[in-house]
This record gives C-alpha cells, sequence and structure tokens, in this order.
C-alpha cells in the first residue's frame, strides 16, 4: 500500500481533500481525465474504506509527468474542493514489481495493512487494465492531439467563444466536462442536451481563450472508443 508524506519526488501521487460524496466510478474517471494529460497512468487507486474515502494515489510512468501533476493542479477545485497533492511516501506496488524491487512486507506489517491491501486489490484489479488501455490510447499527453488537422466541418465555424464537444460517453457529466475544462483560462460553464446524450457546449470568455481549450483538448479519450470531437459551435 503507498503512504504518503514530505518525500522525494517519485512516480507516485497521493491526493486528499476529494469530496467524499462523488461516486466511485465517476471519480476514477474524472480523476484519470483530470491527470492522464500529464503522462501515462499505470495505476488509479481509490478506496471506499470509510479511513480512506477522499483521498486517491496516480501511479505515474514517468517521475517529470507525477511532477508536472503535483505542482499544476496543486489546489486545483476538484468538485469545488481545492485538491491536496504530495508525493507518494513509499513506492507503489505497481513500480516496484515493474523494476524488480518489490520485496514482501513483514508478517507485522501484513497484518497491520491487511484490511487495506484486500480493498486496494479488489478496486485496482479493475480498474489497472482499463487504465493503461486508455493511458496508451491518449499516448500520455493531451498534446499529442493537436498534430491532425482541421475536418471540413471544424472549418465550418468561425472561431468564437463556445465550443462543440461530440462523441462523449453516455456516462460523461457536465462535472466531468468542467474538471477537463475549467484548467484553461476563461472558462464560463459547461451546458448539455438532455434529449441528445453525447454532446455539449462549452463556453469561454472569448475566442483566443476557446481556441486554447479546443487545441489541448481535441481527441482526448474519456474511454478508449470515445476521442472527444472538438470544433467552434455555430452561430
Amino acid at each position: 500500500m503507498m503512504l504518503y508524506g514530505d518525500t522525494p519526488p517519485n512516480q507516485t501521487i497521493y491526493i486528499k481533500n476529494i469530496d467524499e460524496k462523488v461516486k466511485k466510478e465517476e471519480l476514477k474517471r474524472s480523476l484519470y481525465a483530470l491527470f492522464s494529460q500529464y503522462g501515462r497512468i499505470l495505476d488509479l487507486v481509490t478506496l471506499k474504506t470509510a479511513k480512506l474515502r477522499g483521498q486517491a494515489w496516480v501511479v505515474f510512468s514517468e517521475v517529470t509527468a507525477a511532477s508536472n501533476a503535483v505542482r499544476q493542479m496543486q489546489n486545483f477545485p476538484f468538485y469545488d474542493k481545492p485538491m491536496r497533492i504530495q508525493y507518494a511516501k513509499m513506492k507503489s506496488d505497481s513500480i516496484a514489481k515493474a523494476d524488480g524491487t518489490h520485496v514482501p512486507r513483514d508478517k507485522k506489517r501484513k497484518q497491520e495493512e491487511k484490511v487495506e491491501r484486500k480493498g486496494r486489490a479488489e478496486e485496482a484489479q479493475q480498474f489497472a487494465t482499463a487504465n493503461r488501455t486508455r493511458a496508451d490510447s491518449n499516448g500520455g499527453s493531451a498534446a499529442s492531439f493537436r498534430q491532425g488537422k482541421p475536418s471540413t466541418e471544424e472549418a465550418d465555424a468561425a472561431p468564437n467563444n463556445i465550443l462543440f464537444v461530440q462523441n462523449l460517453p453516455y456516462e460523461t457529466t457536465s462535472t466531468m466536462l468542467q474538471v477537463l475544462f475549467n484548467q484553461y483560462p476563461g472558462f464560463k460553464e459547461v451546458r448539455m442536451i438532455e434529449a441528445k446524450p453525447g454532446i455539449a457546449f462549452v463556453e469561454f470568455e472569448d475566442d483566443v481563450q476557446s481556441s486554447v481549450a479546443m487545441q489541448a483538448l481535441r481527441g482526448f479519450k474519456i474511454t478508449p472508443q470515445h476521442p472527444m470531437g472538438i470544433t467552434y459551435a455555430k452561430k
């Protein structure tokens, strides 16, 4: 299990002060969508036990990715609460096993962590494979999606402050989109149409700010099968 404290930079970050009312499935998707832009995620763990609610661990493939996430997302308003982020104190099991340094804990330690370890195994097994697949599909950074040429549809609408987002998975919520787009200056609001799932409108202060967000998030995959299509909204 990963612990936390004032430690040197490493591949695993510890996040706390998360709204405990957020459902586990939505929380994992939102955290993945938020942090996968900094690098490839090897593992993402949240636990439902009372002791560990409101906390999460994100394991990156590179220390630089974890460092960028800690620096840029510190105090980010996540579900209306500022995230507190620091490096995990101990190397995660995922990293230790990968580099061959994993050492079984002593019997006393295992007894103390038995309940937490069991919970982590159940949670991580379900999502680790999906997270790795998503990370590989996303290429580790939202920047990779800027390389494609605009489609004809994208070229039709003149630049403006409202973005039209499509090809969203059914389970996408307005809060998840707010988490993604709120990272960019000038964000105002997200509007989803209940009668038309899979699309949304995202408004910014001006067209320059909307353009920055569009270039950064165009093609971002909330799930492996759903790269976001982003264009300027037609007025």
